[in-house]
């Protein structure tokens, strides 16, 4: 089967496109103008392929919810973010499977990702906080937000929940942002995913030697009940590992910027109560929407929606940042507003694949934010917001330095 509705793929557009470095934090210029012209569109992938791509909010949960598109990356027509050749199974666990196989899964690991476990763990976050921030100001007035803060913080916490050792962050983090990085020669990533798969499967090996209480024994016992075999416990833990600290890492940064580029709205967050923290954190989410690539699917069966017909074999790739600027959804979308109330965004997705540990990361941002500007009051950037290197070649938005002073 092919993409029934690839004609003249040259002549569409491409997804994703270029930001305006003027405004690093509204999605680009080129897909406002697709979404201004309409809830589905059709665009041309990197590699080629044409696909619908979803600008609407309400479009794309309706769409997230239908079980006739498929996550199956297995699937001769699911949208490969490069060219390659199609892999015969998901390299990392099931957030590239459909259910039933995906729900199986992952139900082996949702117990610590629950919310009464999440709010357990916020003291251990508020620690790990406090020693960040205290090792920032026992240094000079001048660091790097990104390598001192907002990088060890999310990562020392998924290391702690997973059983990773925190003494092999650099191999780790190296590895997971050679993999996300859209630039990256197929050879390096498949060699960075390769690394990381080898790491885990040897760390579910110990675990089954030497249990402890964490998610990587929890999958070791349930290699050695037969439920799952190695390479899949290996996968899910490449995918929770990768998961578990770029995306917030990257919210820490970004967020930091934007309040910091907004200091109305860092005064309300710094002045703020734990209800206002935790509203700002939900309208940085919508606002920054940090994975820019848009999630990929692939029709099942010809599916209608607004007016277009999607078709059985057709690749959909629904644009996340775009939803949450749906002027219809959002009063005013493209202004910052702490105040807002946005729970109703799709940052972290929607359905049966939506983020697995989004009340983790909403936690993690909730005391981060909520610290970081009161015991650092005067924090401001150590260089002009036009110099910061922003992550316009990664699957995941951000910024690679954050130099900061106070």
């Amino acid at each position: 089967m092919t993409d029934t509705a690839a004609t003249n793929t040259a002549d569409l557009p491409e997804y994703p496109a270029p930001r305006d470095a003027a405004c690093p934090f509204d999605p680009a210029p080129a897909a406002r103008a697709e979404q201004a012209a309409g809830a589905l569109r059709r665009v041309r992938m990197p590699t080629g392929q044409a696909v619908w791509l979803v600008t609407g909010h309400a479009e794309q949960r309706t769409l997230l919810g239908d079980a006739r598109l498929s996550s199956d990356v297995t699937n001769e027509n699911y949208p490969l973010p490069v060219d390659r050749p199609r892999p015969e199974e998901s390299s990392v666990g099931f957030i590239l499977m459909d259910d039933p196989e995906h729900a199986r899964l992952r139900r082996m690991v949702a117990s610590p990702f629950t919310v009464k476990r999440v709010q357990a763990l916020r003291p251990a976050v508020q620690r790990i906080v406090d020693e960040r921030i205290d090792a920032m100001l026992a240094g000079p007035n001048r660091a790097d937000l990104v390598q001192d803060f907002a990088l060890p913080v999310p990562s020392l916490v998924i290391c702690e929940l997973l059983g990773v050792p925190y003494a092999d962050y650099d191999f780790f983090q190296r590895n997971s942002a050679a993999v996300i990085n859209r630039d990256t020669p197929l050879p390096d990533r498949d060699a960075a995913m390769g690394a990381l798969f080898s790491y885990l499967a040897g760390l579910v090996d110990d675990k089954a030697g030497s249990p402890a209480d964490d998610v990587l024994s929890g999958l070791a016992q349930r290699v050695r009940d037969g439920e799952i075999d190695r390479n899949e416990a290996a996968k899910i833990g490449v995918l929770l590992l990768i998961a578990g600290h770029e995306t917030t890492a990257n919210m820490i940064a970004l967020g930091t910027v934007a309040l910091l580029e907004h200091p109305a709205q860092l005064e309300r967050v710094r002045e703020g109560d734990e209800a206002t923290v935790a509203s700002a954190v939900e309208e940085l989410l919508r606002y920054l929407t940090v994975i820019q690539s848009g999630l990929r699917r692939v029709a099942l069966e010809d599916i209608e929606v607004a007016g277009e017909t999607i078709r059985a074999g057709d690749g959909v790739l629904l644009g996340l940042e775009l939803g949450n600027r749906d002027a219809r959804v959002f009063e005013d979308p493209d202004t910052l507003d702490v105040h807002r109330g946005a729970r109703n965004h799709s940052a972290f997705g929607f359905g049966v694949h939506q983020c697995l540990g989004q009340q983790l990361a909403r936690m993690e941002l909730q005391v981060a934010y909520g610290t970081l500007y009161k015991r650092i009051p005067s924090l401001k950037l150590a260089v002009d917001a036009a110099e910061l290197p922003f992550k316009h070649d990664g699957q995941v938005y951000g910024v690679y330095e954050l130099p900061v002073t106070w």
